[in-house]
């Protein structure tokens, strides 16, 4: 089936659609629109495996992707995460096929696939996909070494109101349905820590939780309590963008 929601059309909130798409002209676009599927990925889909090959290129438009490290007893921590503003398995545009770590669904919905050939074909024949690969690669280091910092030296309480505020940026409405096991996962820390932690944000009013379930209840205020690496994300994406759609 060809994909026909990954670009919006005019008068559609292009919010809603993958940002490397959207971003493209519509004559470099066309080069992409006939290879394009539409699916559906599952909660806790691998996409790739640490030491395998890429084989298709991903745009995820209502799901959320994330790239973790893994290491030989198993431990997990997420590296990057990447929604309707991302994209997986990119740097197969520049001739690379070969997964460095794994990629899962944290968030089930709809997305975009391409095969390697094909993408990297129109990369090829194209100034303007080439052009954006290159610029979003930079985009995609650049949350890289934003998330290791941010490992590093930021508490637990905000690196959660980070993480939860880039899933609500994946999902249209308020309600993520998430669980405290795929947290702890990506955050490198323990189901019960995740629990107080998770409780604390909503003593303050910020979230509502059931099992299996998150609601924001205030976005403004998971903002503020959020470390810089939030916005300082946000920023280097809406540059990224931005400058795209100028070029």
């Amino acid at each position: 089936m060809l994909y026909g929601l990954a670009r919006a059309t005019p008068g559609h909130d292009t919010s809603k659609f993958n940002w490397f798409l959207a971003a493209l002209p519509p004559a470099d676009f066309a080069l992409l629109a006939p290879h394009l599927r539409a699916i559906t990925l599952e909660r806790d889909a691998v996409l790739y495996e640490t030491g395998g090959d890429i084989e298709h290129v991903y745009f995820p438009h209502s799901s959320m992707i994330s790239l973790v490290a893994v290491m030989q007893n198993g431990a997990t921590v997420e590296t990057v995460t990447l929604g309707r503003d991302g994209v997986v398995g990119i740097t197969a545009g520049l001739g690379s096929s070969h997964a460095f770590g794994r990629a899962v669904v944290q968030l089930p919905g709809a997305a975009a696939r391409i095969s390697v050939l094909h993408f990297r074909s129109a990369a090829k024949e194209s100034a303007a996909i080439h052009g954006l690969v290159v610029r979003y690669i930079d985009l995609l280091t650049a949350q890289i070494q934003q998330s290791v910092a941010c490992n590093a030296l930021h508490m637990l309480e905000p690196r959660l109101c980070r993480w939860l505020l880039q899933m609500h940026d994946c999902v249209d409405g308020d309600m993520i349905p998430l669980t405290q096991e795929s947290l702890a996962q990506m955050l490198g820390v323990r189901r019960t820590t995740v629990t107080i932690t998770a409780r604390l944000l909503q003593t303050a009013g910020m979230i509502r939780y059931r099992r299996g379930l998150v609601r924001i209840v205030d976005r403004a205020a998971l903002e503020d309590a959020a470390c810089e690496c939030y916005a300082a994300v946000r920023q280097h994406v809406e540059e990224t963008f931005a400058l795209s759609s100028r070029s």
